[in-house]
C-alpha cells in the first residue's frame, strides 16, 4: 500500500505482497492436474501477475480500512500519476471531530500548496516499486513448490500450492533476506489464472546485515487475499501481518489488518491536485489544481 507504512512495511510488506506472485516451479500431484497442466497454470499466474505488477494504465479510487492494537482508520485513496492521495474519513469506526477533520483539510491544503510534498510522497512509493521489483525477480528460484490438490470456491476452481525455501538460493540484497525463512500456500484460480490467496509464516529468525540492521523473529506470519474488483482488475483486498522483530536496538511489533474496498476507476493521468478535489467532493473544480 502506498500510503502510511509502519517502519518495516517497506521491507517486510513488499516482499509478502509480492509472494503473490511467486509460482515458478511446482511439484504436481497426479491427482487433479498432470505436470504439464499445472506447469501451464502456473507460467500463465506468473505472467498475470508480473503483468500487473507493472501495470499503472488503471488507477482506482477506494477505501482502506487499516486496524492495529492502537488505532483503527479508515481513508480513501485515488492512485494518481503523482502517486496516492488520500483522505481520513474515520477514526475508531466514527467520524473525524471537527479539530480532526480541521487538520485533515489543512494537511491537504498543505499539499496544494507545496508540490515537493507530493514528490517526496511519489518517491517513497517509487522505491518500494524498485524493491518489490528485486524481489520479483528473485521469486523464480527462491522457492519449491508442490501442487496441494483443488478446492471448489463460490468463485470458481482454486488449484493450491504450498512452498518452501529453496536451500540453493543466496538472496543478492536485503529486500529478499526473508525468502529464506518463509514457507506457506497460495491458492490459485484456475478459470482467471491469478492469485487469490497467500498464506505465509517465517520458520526461523531472519536478520538483516548481520543482525546489525535489525531481526525479524520466528513465527510471524501474513495472510493476502486478492480479488478481481473492476473488469478484470484484481487487487488486494485484505491483509494481515502479525511479526515482531528488532530494527536496530528496539525490538518493534507489527499487528495490522487492512481491507480495501469501494474500488472505483478513475481517469488514468489523474494529477494529485485533481484527486484533492475528488477527495473533497469538489468535482466541479477538478482540474484547477494543475
Amino acid at each position: 500500500m502506498p500510503v502510511e507504512r509502519p517502519a518495516l512495511r517497506g521491507l517486510i510488506a513488499v516482499v509478502c505482497l509480492l509472494l503473490s506472485a511467486a509460482i515458478a516451479v511446482a511439484q504436481p500431484s497426479q491427482e487433479a492436474l498432470s505436470p504439464a497442466q499445472a506447469q501451464v497454470l502456473i507460467d500463465r499466474a506468473l505472467a498475470n501477475e508480473l503483468r500487473s505488477a507493472q501495470d499503472i494504465g488503471h488507477p482506482m479510487r477506494y477505501l482502506l480500512h487499516k486496524t492495529t492494537p492502537r488505532l483503527t482508520s479508515t481513508k480513501e485513496i485515488i492512485e494518481t500519476r503523482d502517486g496516492a492521495v488520500a483522505r481520513l474519513i474515520s477514526l475508531n469506526d466514527q467520524p473525524l471531530s471537527a479539530a480532526d477533520e480541521q487538520k485533515e483539510q489543512a494537511r491537504l491544503d498543505a499539499l496544494l500548496r507545496d508540490p515537493g510534498l507530493q514528490r517526496h510522497r511519489k518517491q517513497a512509493e517509487d522505491a518500494d516499486t524498485g524493491r518489490a521489483f528485486k524481489v520479483l525477480r528473485a521469486l523464480p528460484r527462491a522457492f519449491l513448490y508442490t501442487y496441494a490438490g483443488t478446492e471448489e470456491k463460490p468463485t470458481g476452481r482454486l488449484q493450491k500450492f504450498t512452498f518452501t525455501p529453496n536451500p540453493e538460493f543466496t538472496p543478492p540484497d536485503l529486500e529478499t533476506q526473508a525468502l529464506t525463512a518463509m514457507s506457506g500456500a497460495i491458492w490459485i484460480d484456475a478459470t482467471s489464472e491469478r492469485v487469490t490467496r497467500l498464506e505465509g509464516q517465517l520458520q526461523q529468525d531472519v536478520d538483516f546485515g548481520w543482525g546489525i540492521l535489525g531481526r525479524l523473529y520466528k513465527g510471524g506470519w501474513i495472510v493476502i487475499e486478492q480479488a478481481d474488483v473492476s473488469g478484470d482488475q484484481w487487487r488486494t483486498v485484505r491483509f494481515q501481518m502479525s511479526m515482531s522483530g528488532r530494527v536496530f536496538w528496539k525490538t518493534r511489533v507489527f499487528d495490522t489488518t487492512e481491507e480495501e474496498t469501494q474500488f472505483v476507476p478513475v481517469p488514468a493521468g489523474l494529477s494529485y491536485a485533481q484527486a484533492i478535489a475528488m477527495l473533497r467532493g469538489n468535482m466541479g473544480t477538478a482540474g484547477a489544481g494543475r
